[in-house]
């Protein structure tokens, strides 16, 4: 156990990952502490960094969090198999842990942990659960167009009249999950059509706050990202969103796709009792608490627990029948590169 926890694997290391830790130290580069739960992550840090301390104060198990991007965490724990000091995965969207599921590196998810979380939020493989959720909306500039002028669907966005009139930002991992979702929704001709309409029409933004900035400015009229940014930034000073409102498609639209973050323990793991008290704890009324009040405006997905007051409730969104837990992340990096937009 101490020479796989102290192990890295050296070419990874170069990867724009960060430490922090539940209970000890840490530094620049990564070295496991022996005997802390490793949380590989690349959920949001503040949220993680809540429960990996509420855990250790409840349990007395301490963790350490290694923060990063989806695809690169996803990745690193490929690469490392079975030497990864990894015991829990935690992301952002479904996809990466979906890439880790198709590697066969997930264990089962205790059974009574998958219980906690709202149906359809659990894979039947029972490899991985929710953690939490977050929709996919259309952020508009009130003073640049109407409602009425608002597109109908996410399709509507390659048509022509669009050119230059919206931004997204198509290098994250979050516009390309949304992506993974509307092939989930339709197929690959037509996400394939989209892909080269959007590479026509849409203006490119660094991230999802970029994007609702630059609605916000009017540099274009519509924007799409996910729905937390703009209640994040309206529950603050408004600065990046007071000129915009927020549009969500609904009728099984794939611009109402959501988006769910995920939680999965290790097959490899040298602490997997603990890593399944860990997830455990995440999906309780406790640890989904915790996300409610971390100010991070995502869904709450555990059963019982009800969401920021300001959001549309879950269950009213009619997002499309995608299966999130066969997202396929890989075809997704192919269609967008081959249109240009990687």
């Amino acid at each position: 156990m101490i020479m796989k926890r102290r192990s890295a694997v050296a070419a990874l290391l170069a990867l724009p990952l960060v430490l922090s830790a539940c209970g000890g130290g840490g530094g620049d580069e990564f070295t496991a502490q022996d005997g802390a739960l490793q949380i590989y992550s690349s959920q949001h840090r503040n949220v993680t960094d809540a429960w990996a301390q509420a855990f250790t104060e409840k349990t007395g198990i301490q963790t350490q969090v290694r923060e990063g991007q989806d695809s690169s965490m996803g990745q690193m724990i490929i690469a490392e198999g079975d030497s990864s000091p990894a015991d829990v995965f935690l992301t952002e969207n479904s996809p990466a842990m979906t890439l880790v599921e198709r590697e066969g590196r997930l264990a089962k998810v205790d059974a009574a942990t998958r219980a906690q979380v709202r149906t359809g939020m659990a894979p039947s493989t029972g490899d991985w659960t929710a953690i939490a959720a977050r929709s996919t909306v259309l952020v508009y500039n009130t003073e640049k167009i109407t409602e009425a002028e608002l597109p109908k669907s996410l399709l509507d966005l390659q048509d022509p009249k669009w050119k230059g009139k919206w931004g997204a930002a198509p290098g994250g991992a979050d516009f390309q999950a949304i992506v993974a979702g509307l092939l989930a929704n339709t197929d690959e001709a037509t996400t394939k059509t989209w892909l080269e309409g959007m590479a026509t029409n849409a203006q490119v933004y660094q991230n999802n706050i970029a994007t609702m900035k630059a609605v916000n400015a009017g540099e274009v009229p519509v924007g799409i990202m996910y729905h937390y940014y703009w209640y994040r930034d309206q529950a603050g000073d408004k600065q990046g969103s007071a000129n915009t409102k927020l549009h969500y498609f609904g009728n099984k639209d794939s611009g109402a796709f959501v988006s769910l973050s995920a939680g999965g323990v290790l097959k490899s793991s040298d602490m997997p009792k603990e890593a399944q008290q860990f997830l455990k704890f995440v999906t309780s009324p406790e640890g989904q608490k915790i996300l409610v009040d971390s100010g991070s405006m995502e869904y709450a997905v555990g059963k019982g627990v009800a969401s920021d007051k300001a959001l549309p409730p879950l269950d009213k969104l009619n997002p499309p029948p995608v299966d999130p837990f066969v997202l396929n992340s890989d075809k997704v990096i192919s269609l967008m590169t081959d249109a240009g937009l990687l």
